[in-house]
């Protein structure tokens, strides 16, 4: 049942202005069944993860998958079912949520920086440093906890700076061997209403639900904005952003899945070569058990 996703379609271009009313939060499924659903995300994680095993190995690049979206639009589901036959050992997720009291007393990015994967290994940020350029400047109330110097810049400019900031950083971590890729989960406001009722409706999913979502909700124009200006100004050929359709999770994680594994296969990876020294070496060792 192999089958490959086009998934450039997904894929916001450098300088590309960005309206997301023009990008669906829905496209016709890739599955033709739930069965059917099942059996290519199984065969995409095999994948996957032969792939993982050969990135560990070959230890020269690393790989970073930033995921960002609106409440409940699918991004700890996605991450579990994408990343499910990883090893371990080859792959680190961190998510990102209120900044302590020691992140505060450095810049912006330091927190996350501090948790870029090493080489040969996979980092997923559950939300990442664009929070810096989403809920802030959603809620600019936040930059007055930041204990920024009295001569930043305010207003636009501000966000401006940090574009600027992130692009850098994703460059020179691009030129350092890390490649990244950014998905956006595309959540419609019907759709995150559903899924609220759910979690409400559901006692098993009550935790997942606070009152703080509710308020959230009122800010969905500025959030929309303020994705779009995001995605503008940071999406580059060296660090793409994905709009990924979220109304449908089965279909979400596959558009994911085929984008990891595009990136991984343009990698060009090889296991490391064994000297003739060193194969002569594992010959005599062998012949001693």
């Amino acid at each position: 049942m192999k089958t490959s996703i086009a998934t450039e379609k997904f894929r916001v271009q450098p300088g590309q202005s960005v309206n997301l009313e023009d990008w669906p939060t829905t496209v016709k499924p890739f599955y033709k069944s739930n069965e059917g659903y099942r059996i290519l995300l199984e065969e995409m994680v095999e994948e996957l993860s032969a792939l993982q095993r050969l990135h560990y190995a070959y230890n020269r690049d690393a790989l970073l998958l930033i995921f960002q979206g609106m409440d409940a639009a699918g991004k700890d589901g996605a991450i579990r079912s994408v990343m499910s036959g990883v090893n371990p050992q080859g792959c680190q997720v961190f998510s990102f949520k209120q900044p302590s009291a020691e992140e505060l007393e450095h810049d912006f990015l330091w927190r996350t920086t501090r948790r870029l994967p090493e080489r040969g290994r996979i980092g997923i940020f559950n939300r990442s440093y664009y929070e810096e350029v989403l809920i802030v400047r959603v809620h600019p109330e936040i930059l007055q906890n930041q204990q920024l110097p009295d001569e930043l810049p305010d207003g636009e400019t501000i966000w401006k700076d940090r574009y600027r900031s992130i692009v850098d950083l994703e460059e020179h971590l691009h030129r350092n061997g890390t490649r990244i890729l950014k998905f956006f989960l595309h959540l419609s406001n019907d759709e995150q209403a559903k899924r609220f009722r759910d979690r409400i409706d559901e006692p098993e999913k009550n935790w997942k639900f606070g009152s703080s979502d509710v308020l959230e909700r009122k800010s969905w124009p500025l959030y929309m904005q303020a994705y779009e200006h995001c995605l503008s100004a940071t999406s580059t050929a060296k660090a793409p952003w994905f709009v990924v359709p979220a109304d449908d999770k089965k279909n979400a994680r596959l558009i994911i899945s085929q984008i990891v594994l595009d990136a991984f296969n343009e990698l060009k990876m090889a296991y490391p070569k064994v000297t003739a020294k060193r194969r002569q070496e594992l010959k005599s060792i062998r012949k001693q058990l």
